[in-house]
């Protein structure tokens, strides 16, 4: 379900919170965690795009310089062969 954390240690994980923080401030500490949550996603998801799309420029650039390479070697050829 969480990965390695089963229902039955969600269970204890609620009831020591329950315990800790009481029954008032539960919900409130949980809204918060779900807001810490869903903004480390947003982040993490950004980072993730930002990564892609510098890996996205630099294979078009290491493209244009392979077609750069390939024209002057190609130039190089034929006035060799001349």
């Amino acid at each position: 379900m969480f990965g390695p954390i089963g229902m039955p240690e969600l269970i204890v994980i609620f009831l020591v919170a329950l315990l800790i923080f009481g029954p008032r401030k539960l919900p409130e500490i949980g809204k918060t965690i779900g807001k810490g949550l869903s903004e480390f996603k947003r982040a993490s998801d950004d980072l993730k795009r930002t990564i892609e799309d510098e890996i996205e420029e630099g294979k078009r650039e290491a493209s244009a310089v392979r077609r750069e390479i390939n024209a002057v070697s190609d130039g190089l050829k034929a006035a060799v062969t001349q």
